[in-house]
């Protein structure tokens, strides 16, 4: 598996990229400003070592060679601090290029300048190349069991039926169109996927009632709730028109909605709201799960592909783990956020379009 892959390289590579960085005179906000300084100190010692042999009678082909050697070894000690986060960025790079994302470049917080800059930018790459690989070796293993789930139920109810094991009544053919609709919901998030990859999507631009779109969006979604009884409160100014791809928005809401519905517990309220933010020209929409809270350091994780959320302590939704990113993606092909933002109620969704469509 990639994630095991960094078991290969060799360990004194991976320490040699762990190994703190001591920079001695690394607190300056500039390269250069070091630079100097180094230069400075070597010739003041350099001059004063100097001084001081030949004052006390050292011949001066004897004290100039010894104060070179002296000024030269000031130079490389400091100079060696500097430069440490490089030769730790070279062994870490050499890392990754063999597989291994967990190496990291050690720089001390006072580290201000452009070397120190580059290490703590370095390590955001490393850790997003981390991430990215690790979804990369989880996505067939979740794809998998994502497709096998509804494919064995399938070939299961449709054996029972071919040995008439059961007979084919409402219910059963109830059952297996559910397995079908799961299927292709699955398949619909892969190639909705395989089009973020690509940056590739074509939207039918039109003008619409904001209102209607929602009503029209939450139609089917009521009907999938029934059984648990949710109070769906809608609350949107009226007058509101919107421009945009209807089908590529109503993924947006109905990912950020149906996600709302399942983590609320049954009979209780999600809440819609809508407005028109006439001075920033966009339509403000926020969708709220009374009563659950989402922490602050999963904000941002929960729209990563194929992170699944909790509906309980220690379980997980049971959904696929694209909506969400997906969503994210509906909304800024119409150059749009959606984000989680503070709500004592519960967890909010706020979804930000702008009125008028502008091309990407």
């Amino acid at each position: 598996m990639p994630g095991n892959q960094h078991d290969s390289v060799p360990s004194s590579r991976r320490r040699s990229a762990k190994l703190s960085s001591q920079r001695p005179i690394g607190f300056f906000a500039s390269l250069k400003t070091e630079l100097s300084v180094l230069i400075v100190i070597s010739t003041a010692i350099a001059f004063v070592m100097a001084w001081f042999l030949l004052k006390f009678g050292w011949s001066g082909w004897i004290a100039m060679p010894l104060t070179l050697v002296v000024a030269l070894g000031i130079t490389y000690f400091f100079s060696r601090g500097m430069i440490a986060p490089l030769r730790q960025m070279r062994d870490a790079a050499e890392g990754m290029a063999d597989g291994d994302y967990s190496v990291r470049v050690s720089i001390g917080t006072d580290s201000n300048d452009e070397i120190g800059q580059l290490a703590r930018s370095f390590n955001e790459m490393a850790e997003e190349l981390q991430h990215a690989d690790q979804m990369r070796s989880d996505m067939i293993a979740n794809v998998s069991h994502e497709l096998r789930t509804p494919v064995s139920a399938l070939q299961a109810m449709l054996e029972n039926l071919a040995d008439n094991v059961v007979e084919p009544t409402p219910a059963n053919l109830e059952r297996i169109l559910d397995q079908t609709h799961r299927l292709s919901d699955l398949i619909a998030f892969l190639l909705d996927l395989s089009r973020m990859e690509a940056g590739a999507a074509s939207l039918q631009v039109e003008r619409f009632d904001f209102a209607e779109f929602i009503d029209e969006t939450l139609e089917p979604l009521e009907i999938a709730d029934a059984g648990h009884a949710h109070d769906i409160e809608v609350h949107i100014e009226p007058g509101i028109m919107l421009e945009g791809d209807q089908d590529r928005l109503r993924q947006l809401f109905t990912n950020i909605i149906s996600n709302a519905l399942k983590h609320s517990a049954d009979d209780t309220s999600v809440l819609i709201e809508a407005r028109d933010d006439k001075e920033q020209g966009t339509v403000v929409t926020n969708v709220v799960n009374f009563g659950s809270q989402i922490p602050d350091e999963a904000r941002s994780d929960i729209f990563r592909r194929f992170v699944k959320g909790k509906t309980g302590p220690g379980t997980e939704s049971g959904g696929t783990g694209l909506g969400l990113s997906i969503a994210r993606w509906a909304a800024q092909l119409h150059g749009g956020t959606v984000k989680v933002v503070n709500d004592m109620r519960g967890a909010n969704f706020e979804i930000v379009l702008p009125k008028y469509h502008v091309a990407q």
